[in-house]
């Protein structure tokens, strides 16, 4: 369903006039840098990591939001890049042959949708709830008729738990708790009943009681609709939860990759282990030895020689900071980019 090809994005800073007239050599910020995964049909894939690692790039990327830099990403077998950015030998032939680039990115969003982090930011202040949901199928035009909209807009807000719907949908967005409200940002991207859903940290700014709810929605909704998820959060808690597979970043590449099962019970690279040490176990009997990391994350501008991770290593050796290493198999179905895996 979705693959990802050594992505990169990357971010040129403004050198300034200053930095023009003195000729100062250009920076760039390697947020992304050389990436690669896939995800079959209802699967439900995590990238997890710590904040900066390049979690939410990556998903702009897949959906089309940005142009990568290197690299590419594949929708069903198409190019998203050339799909929403511009023209290319998988637009000649198929479903988007002839179609403008306006037609062609509607046609993707139609087959993938973003849940944003923050639903108090992501949804206008202005609208009401029957006018969000709604607002997709109007811009697409897949609605003909006010009768089969509302009927649209009631079959996806009840899918979200928001029963009955006609109770919500006179609403504005501050009338709504905060589940409810990230329950209307899932029904506004399942109206136009998506493919693929990029849940972009989908429950970090809601209260623990309200996080398992969205869970199990999101979880029911891949198994009856058969979507594929591509989950980001930096809480490893919730993606062992209802995730199938986890990828972990760390500044802008993949160093663990695997089921999830197996990444969080037998964790290989140092940096998977010292973030499962941290993760609250609720037995307040049962102790476990963390592993701080010391020092910051390294600057995206100026990365560190060898293995990204050898500054805060626990475990390095004069060989990580030659070596930069790169994913390769530990066993069945488990890649880990370290050295002394």
């Amino acid at each position: 369903m979705l693959q990802v090809r050594d992505l990169s994005k990357h971010f040129p800073l403004a050198r300034g006039l200053r930095g023009t007239l003195l000729r100062r050599p250009s920076l760039t910020v390697r947020a992304v840098d050389g990436v690669s995964f896939s995800a079959e049909r209802g699967e439900t894939l995590a990238l997890v990591g710590e904040s900066g690692s390049g979690k939410t790039t990556v998903g702009m990327n897949v959906l089309g939001l940005q142009l990568p830099t290197h690299g590419s990403v594949f929708l069903d077998g198409y190019d998203v890049t050339e799909w929403a950015h511009g023209s290319g030998p998988s637009l000649e032939t198929g479903e988007l042959a002839g179609l403008s680039r306006r037609r062609r990115i509607m046609r993707l969003r139609e087959r993938a949708q973003m849940i944003f982090q923050d639903p108090y930011e992501s949804l206008n202040p202005r609208q009401k709830v029957y006018d969000i949901v709604a607002e997709p199928l109007i811009i697409h035009d897949l609605a003909p008729g006010r009768d089969v909209q509302s009927a649209r807009v009631c079959q996806a807000m009840e899918v979200c738990g928001l029963s009955p719907a006609d109770h919500f949908w006179d609403r504005y967005p501050a009338e709504l708790s905060g589940g409810q409200r990230q329950r209307v940002v899932i029904a506004a991207a399942l109206v136009l009943e998506p493919e693929l859903l990029v849940a972009d940290e989908p429950v970090s700014m809601l209260d623990v009681s309200i996080r398992a709810d969205i869970l199990n929605l999101l979880q029911d909704l891949r198994r009856e609709r058969g979507i594929t998820i591509l989950y980001t959060t930096h809480d490893l808690a919730t993606a062992g939860f209802f995730t199938d597979r986890m990828a972990v970043m760390y500044l802008g590449r993949i160093v663990e990759l695997g089921k999830t099962a197996r990444v969080l019970t037998a964790p290989v690279h140092p940096y998977t282990r010292a973030l499962i040490s941290v993760v609250p176990v609720p037995d307040p009997r049962r102790k476990r030895r963390r592993t701080i990391l010391q020092g910051e994350i390294p600057n995206p501008i100026n990365l560190p020689s060898g293995c990204r991770f050898h500054p805060r290593c626990p475990e390095v050796v004069d060989e990580c900071r030659k070596v930069d290493p790169q994913l390769r198999p530990v066993s069945e179905d488990h890649y880990v980019a370290c050295i002394r895996a």
